[in-house]
């Protein structure tokens, strides 16, 4: 064998030696101390911040869910989500907005649709709705409304549940979640959160 493919054949094996040591190191080493530190520092968030209601998973603090029936029509007893385009909504496979300008036709339609179904449903004059209400979130994952929306919903929420408003009010207070670090972002209501809460009072609202 002369000198050339002598030298080839070595840079063969170096390379095929540094092949499986970056394999071993980055591919298996490295994710399992992530992984393992994860698991010892964020449980909960490294588990997709599982939300457990009497015991069972029923969802994600991270990925909202619709309250509706099996046609779509809002449940009056539960409060309500923030619209979603992901999917056929708060699909985590399908992540996404409806990205329709603001002038498109079809997201006027059905802006002017949601609209309609929240003043009768919760009673509400038009002016009253916000944006969030209205409009699904870049994601079309938000598990958050406004505190608005959610003060919005109070009484709605009251009557179908035969409880005072003062009651559901209070229970929205107790679940209005802060800006980050007090400055970043907007205050923001987890709907599931405040549902399971709200699912947890017996009918004199006493929890």
């Amino acid at each position: 064998m002369n000198a050339s493919a002598r030298g080839t054949g070595r840079q063969y094996w170096v390379g095929l030696r540094a092949l499986l040591i970056l394999t071993v190191v980055l591919g298996i080493a490295y994710p399992l101390v992530v992984t393992g530190i994860g698991q010892l520092a964020f449980p909960n968030q490294s588990n997709g911040s599982a939300v457990t209601s009497q015991g069972k998973v029923v969802g994600s603090a991270l990925i909202g869910q619709s309250f509706t029936d099996k046609k779509g029509k809002s449940l009056p007893q539960w409060f309500q989500s923030r619209p979603s385009a992901a999917g056929d909504g708060y699909d985590g496979g399908a992540s996404s907005g409806s990205n329709l300008g603001p002038n498109n036709p079809d997201l006027l339609k059905a802006v002017e649709e949601r609209k309609q179904a929240i003043e009768k449903t919760d009673g509400v004059d038009a002016g009253r709705i916000p944006a969030d209400a209205l409009t699904a979130s870049g994601s079309g994952l938000d598990p958050h409304i406004s505190p608005a929306y959610a003060y919005l919903q109070v009484d709605a929420v009251a009557r179908a549940r035969g409880i005072s408003a003062d009651t559901v009010r209070s229970l929205v207070d107790a679940h209005v979640q802060q800006r980050d670090l007090g400055y970043l972002g907007e205050p923001t209501v987890n709907v599931l959160q405040l549902n399971i809460a709200l699912a947890a009072m017996d009918p004199a609202g006493n929890k």
